[in-house]
């Protein structure tokens, strides 16, 4: 596991597995992303936080079976792996106690 805590982008990531389980590959990724961040977002930002994420310990992969609408190729399949978990929840933990250093004034 990563000393490192996740980034931003690679919590958004992380919770987006979360979010679409079973059926997390790149394209609904992207597109989870696409509407949670209110953004564009590449493919290619997708997968190399992806592959950042496996090289990390945080998320795991499987291929799913070959179809003919994909030209007879597998999906790649994106999951959670405990160290994932446990960095998001030290991600928020973190996150938490920053905000609670001080609330923010209502205006200036």
């Amino acid at each position: 596991m990563s000393s490192r805590p996740p980034g931003e982008f690679e919590q958004a990531v992380l919770l987006a597995l979360v979010r679409l389980g079973e059926q997390a590959y790149g394209v609904r990724i992207r597109a989870e992303l696409e509407t949670r961040l209110h953004r564009a977002v590449s493919i290619g930002a997708v997968y190399t936080t992806l592959d950042r994420l496996v090289a990390k310990g945080y998320v795991t992969t499987s291929l799913g079976e070959p179809t003919a609408e994909r030209g007879g190729r597998a999906k790649k399949f994106f999951h959670l792996a405990a160290p994932g978990l446990a960095a998001l929840n030290h991600a928020r933990q973190t996150t938490q106690a920053t905000w609670a250093i001080a609330p923010l004034p209502s205006r200036l």
